[in-house]
């Protein structure tokens, strides 16, 4: 039986392409300064100018996205990153008992109130409930606890009991959360 192989350049060839191309789930950043110094950054280099940057992976994007919704609401990135710590510990995909959604665990009539059409995806997910945490921010006079609360059991279970609600799960939530915004507050240098 005669097999047919290829010749030894195109064997190589075949051998060294999956080394040259990236990894599946990862995004390649490329970058280039223009004359007047603009900086310009892309995933599909158009022009010769572009250069290599950095691999985008989840966790890059992900603290990308908490960086720009934290300037965009005026908010802490850590406060961000430690309300999705404790919401979901990073998972986008995860659903509560009660109904719960995504990185910042949206209620279907909390993203719907915030404009959240897919709270499994990361970017509104993060946009949606940084919106939130903002208006309960807001709504209690910029109380941190009260705010955190409002995020857990809503706004009218703070309002009814005039402060953090008697319920186990907010008092613990509340502890929890202020206990990772001040963890990233000193341990994180990317934010």
């Amino acid at each position: 039986m005669f097999i047919n192989r290829p010749s030894g350049k195109y064997f190589l060839l075949l051998i060294a392409l999956p080394l040259l191309l990236p990894a599946a789930g990862t995004a390649a950043i490329y970058r280039y300064v223009d004359e007047n110094g603009g900086i310009h950054f892309t995933n599909v280099p158009t022009v010769k100018q572009y250069r290599f940057y950095r691999d985008e992976g989840e966790s890059y994007r992900i603290d990308s996205l908490i960086r720009h919704f934290a300037d965009k609401f005026q908010l802490d990135a850590a406060l961000i990153k430690a309300v999705i710590k404790v919401e979901s510990n990073f998972d986008p995909s995860i659903v509560s008992h009660k109904g719960a959604q995504g990185l910042m665990q949206l209620m279907p009539e909390t993203a719907d109130e915030v404009g959240v059409n897919n709270p499994f995806d990361p970017s509104e997910a993060i946009y949606g409930g940084s919106y939130y945490l903002r208006k309960m921010l807001d709504s209690f006079d910029r109380n941190l606890d009260y705010a955190l609360a409002a995020y857990n059991a809503g706004p009218g279970a703070v309002r009814k009991y005039g402060g953090i609600p008697p319920y186990a799960e907010t008092q613990n939530y509340v502890r929890r959360v202020k206990y990772y915004f001040d963890h990233y507050r000193r341990t994180e240098d990317n934010l």
